[in-house]
């Protein structure tokens, strides 16, 4: 998933950089709010981390004008104020959840895989699809009972598919929303990948989770059985 931070205090945002990177994001960072607001210009992302108190343009305005532009995407909003009228402001201009300074990383963590989970239409972090079952506290799958042993990549890309599950996604949506922005994005990896990641979920060619849509890409179609 590929996640938006903004964040002015640099070693901060080093920190969470790198921790979220380690729970398999791909993040873009910004250090202000004019530089957020470019990013969200020339990029689709599937969440936001924004800080409230940025130079050049507050963390409202960015958020704002995000909802403006018809950005969907969940918002974490993190503010080092205290008063309940600050946090009340960042929810009402279109963040979805806050976490006041100073935090747990773990915390902002967990509340991201929460609007993540929320946002694809799952209430808990066990999605179930037929034989197929992804825990996404553990980060582990299993199919049929049996633990699935999925590469980084690899489960990076299924959970992806799954929270467009019914949805055609194509390698270059794949690519800008899994890597970095200097990933090589003629690459063909994610041709092997998913094939790949198809052997594994279906050794036996019984279900079929990931079919290929031709000249447009990919689609997660075994039906949910989670309560969502």
């Amino acid at each position: 998933m590929r996640l938006l931070l903004v964040e002015d205090e640099a070693p901060l945002r080093e920190q969470l950089t790198q921790q979220l990177q380690r729970q398999g994001y791909a993040v873009d960072s910004a250090a202000d709010g004019r530089e957020a607001l470019y990013l969200i210009g020339e990029f689709d992302y599937d969440l936001a981390v924004i800080d409230l108190g940025l130079p050049l343009v507050d963390g409202l305005t960015v958020i704002r004008t995000a909802r403006e532009r018809k950005k969907r995407f969940p918002i974490l909003v993190l503010t080092a104020r205290g008063r309940w009228q600050d946090k009340v402001e960042g929810l009402e201009a279109g963040g979805d959840d806050y976490v006041a300074k100073p935090f747990q990383l773990e915390e902002v963590v967990a509340r991201l895989n929460a609007l993540l989970r929320r946002s694809g239409g799952f209430a808990t972090p066990l999605l179930k699809f037929g034989a197929v079952e992804i825990d996404t506290g553990r980060q582990q799958v299993t199919v049929s009972g049996t633990v699935v042993e999925l590469t980084a990549f690899e489960y990076k890309a299924l959970l992806y598919l799954v929270h467009r599950h019914g949805q055609v996604v194509s390698k270059t949506e794949l690519t800008e929303h899994l890597y970095d922005q200097d990933f090589d994005r003629d690459s063909n990896v994610i041709e092997v990948f998913i094939g790949r990641l198809r052997k594994k979920l279906d050794p036996t060619h019984a279900l079929n989770p990931i079919s290929t849509v031709r000249g447009r890409g990919y689609r997660f179609e075994l039906p949910s059985s989670t309560d969502a």
